[in-house]
């Protein structure tokens, strides 16, 4: 596979692929709301396709003749080639059947060659369900893990007592509330109610949907705010932001990612586990406790 990068300054005449590719993209962030990651997804998808299997140059006219169903079974062909994985399969499959279908609604294209397409059964694995004390030993690692880190070596710079705090507070919420990490991450002072335990969250899409935080993760929040006030980020420019990294700035999905291994390492279990089972885990609680999903 080639790169993925339209240049910068590449004139493209009006309604050539790379032309249609850029306003396919901006429909997407301006109508879809599409995220930047989606974004740079499906431009590499799209370009790639151009490069790898129309063969042809961005300037080229958008037509029948160049994206046509011929042009699709050997798309599938070419997906098939690269042992990609289910997921990444599909994620093209979609990406070229929206472009086309864009490209219909423009006048460009008269039918949609993906349309109809027979894709990949796509092989469901489900996340592995931890047992409650599964949970809670993970949900205790992090001071665990910072307190016996600190206490063995005391050139470890920072604040042991906040990491701890801000780590317990984002295992409870995930757990609690069902979270994504990014959605934990996103969350700002305003949109977490200590009193009501009801908390604002922003998904995929940029949907909000409201959660409600158990006693457990409410606790949990308030020491981590305690330490937070203590280290006098009030102050700082990302004042809205609630879990923030040492430096007082923002915290990053993978970050989070990282330090969960490290947690799930100090609690013996596999590390090859995800945050998505602690979600998972939490709804099969709720089940075993007798909730009506």
């Amino acid at each position: 596979m080639s790169g993925a990068e339209i240049p910068e300054d590449l004139a493209l005449p009006s309604g050539s692929i790379g032309d249609m590719i850029h306003r396919f993209l901006r429909y997407l962030e301006r109508e879809r709301n599409a995220s930047e990651h989606t974004l740079d997804a499906y431009r590499r998808d799209l370009v790639q396709f151009v490069d790898n299997v129309l063969g042809a140059d961005l300037k080229q006219p958008t037509t029948d003749e160049a994206i046509n169903a011929r042009a699709a079974r050997r798309y599938l062909v070419r997906l098939s080639e690269w042992n990609l994985a289910r997921t990444s399969t599909l994620r093209k499959l979609s990406a070229l059947r929206s472009f086309c279908y864009f490209l219909v609604r423009e006048g460009n294209l008269l039918v949609n060659p993906f349309t109809g397409l027979r894709r990949p059964k796509q092989k469901r694995n489900l996340p592995h369900v931890l047992s409650v004390d599964e949970v809670r030993s993970l949900l205790d690692a992090p001071s665990r893990y910072w307190r016996r880190a600190y206490s063995s070596d005391c050139a470890l710079r920072g604040e042991p007592t906040f990491a701890a705090a801000r780590d317990c507070a984002i295992l409870e919420v995930i757990y609690s509330g069902g979270m994504r990490i990014s959605e934990a991450i996103q969350l700002e002072l305003d949109d977490v109610d200590l009193i009501s335990g009801v908390a604002r969250l922003r998904g995929k899409g940029k949907k909000e949907r409201l959660c409600v935080l158990g006693k457990p993760a409410l606790s949990a929040l308030r020491e981590y705010l305690a330490e937070r006030a203590r280290l006098g980020f009030a102050g700082r420019r990302e004042r809205g932001i609630l879990f923030r990294n040492q430096r007082g700035g923002p915290l990053t999905v993978r970050s989070v990612q990282r330090q969960f291994k490290v947690y799930l390492s100090e609690s013996g279990l596999p590390v090859d586990y995800t945050p998505h089972a602690l979600r998972h885990s939490f709804a099969s609680h709720l089940l075993d406790a007798g909730a009506d999903l």
